[in-house]
């Protein structure tokens, strides 16, 4: 067979395989099973190059991405308030008054040539002092929003809607452990968020920040992605500062008028509460894990306060560094030590740990089997119980591993 009839010949069974694969002429050629042929298909038929296939493909996909935001943010968006704060702060007017106070006769020489300029307060009047972000739990009013940005007792609240409707709003609640408060409005059948699971998150998934950015722009929407997990800083500004565990980082942008907004999955659920954002840094934003924080919520709904469980120890969760320092072999638990003050003892007298017979040195390697580690520390699996529940504690002391039990109590009684 000379050149030409093969060329032929592969011309021939090329278009076969096609046209038998949409016609099904051929048992062997029924399916389309790989990519190269539906490709081929494509070009044959529709006349568009195998890039200009793969350029719809990926259209396609971005499309559906940024459906899925936009039904997110829909979803969320009503739910989603803006928290100004308000003081009473002096009034202070501008006025000219004479430097020869009530003498005639220089007041009258000089006339208004030498009058100066002063300022004295008039009274006082309502001025915004600052904003931050939070998000309706419950349709009679509830709203979760950061502890810093009500930090001041002094000051009064207002909760703006989305849709422009305002109410004054009372802190119920300040947590002392986690950057947490929740307000209280007087209203009804109002809008909610979905509260999800952020301990099934992962890193690289979709993250959808909300809220007041600037204290200026509301409800402003931001993108990106979960960049880690378990993180720890100390945040602060304002004169307030404290130390924040176990943060979800993400690089959906964040600024101080976002603090107490919601962080959202793909599916619109809450998954943090945005916290703080690293300063001289791009892309580098904080937000509490929505789990870390379920219990008070739940508890603020049933008692009007947080009620929160208590050990009654000091710790520090041992690395292999610590672990060096304290001629330990275990690397991995809380060590139960003293705090910086030589008054800060290990275990509070009194306390449950104390009269379970847990003592400086000790380490907690265990409670109810969940093992302690840098993520998994011992006041993030001490904040899912409540206050009277049982715990198994299995523990190194003194050289040896063992278990006990005890009763948890509550904290600030």
């Amino acid at each position: 067979m000379n050149n030409d009839n093969k060329q032929f010949l592969i011309t021939v069974v090329v278009a076969s395989v096609i046209i038998s694969s949409i016609f099904g002429a051929s048992a062997g050629f029924l399916a389309v099973n790989n990519t190269q042929t539906r490709h081929l298909l494509a070009k044959v038929f529709s006349g568009l190059s195998l890039e200009q296939n793969i350029g719809l493909e990926q259209k396609t996909v971005q499309v559906e991405e940024s459906s899925a935001v936009v039904s997110a943010v829909e979803k969320v968006n009503p739910a989603v308030v803006s928290v100004i704060v308000t003081k009473d702060l002096p009034k202070i007017e501008n006025f000219y008054y004479s430097p020869f106070g009530n003498d005639d006769f220089f007041n009258e020489f000089f006339g208004s040539d030498f009058l100066v300029p002063g300022q004295r307060q008039n009274g006082t009047e309502k001025t915004e002092v600052g904003g931050g972000s939070g998000f309706i739990i419950s349709t009679d009013g509830l709203v979760v929003t950061n502890r810093h940005v009500v930090l001041d007792e002094k000051a009064e609240y207002t909760v703006l809607m989305n849709d422009g409707q305002k109410y004054n709003a009372t802190v119920l609640a300040r947590d002392s452990v986690n950057d947490l408060a929740i307000l209280k409005v007087d209203a009804s059948d109002l809008p909610t968020v979905e509260l999800g699971d952020s301990d099934n998150i992962k890193v690289g998934q979709t993250a959808i920040a909300i809220g007041n950015a600037l204290g200026e722009f509301r409800n402003t929407v931001s993108t990106g992605v979960v960049s880690g997990l378990a993180r720890s800083v100390v945040a602060g500004g304002g004169g307030f500062s404290e130390n924040l565990t176990n943060l979800i980082q993400t690089d959906a942008s964040i600024n101080p008028g976002n603090s107490g907004g919601p962080l959202l999955n793909i599916a619109g659920q809450v998954i943090g509460i945005n916290t703080a954002v690293a300063q001289g840094a791009q892309g580098i934003g904080f937000a509490i894990p929505i789990n870390e924080v379920k219990n008070s919520i739940e508890s603020v709904k049933q008692n009007g306060k947080i009620v929160r469980p208590w050990l009654g120890v000091r710790f520090v969760m041992l690395n292999e560094e610590i672990a060096k320092e304290n001629n330990l072999k275990i690397t991995q638990g809380a060590l139960i030590a003293r705090g910086e003050q030589r008054t800060d003892l290990a275990v509070v007298p009194g306390s449950p740990a104390d009269k379970a017979g847990l003592v400086e040195n000790d380490v907690i390697l265990e409670i109810d089997g969940q093992k302690l580690t840098d993520s998994n520390s011992l006041e993030k699996i001490i904040a899912k119980y409540k206050p009277a529940e049982e715990i198994s504690l299995k523990i190194f002391h003194k050289g040896e591993e063992k278990t006990i039990s005890l009763k948890l109590g509550e904290f600030g009684e």
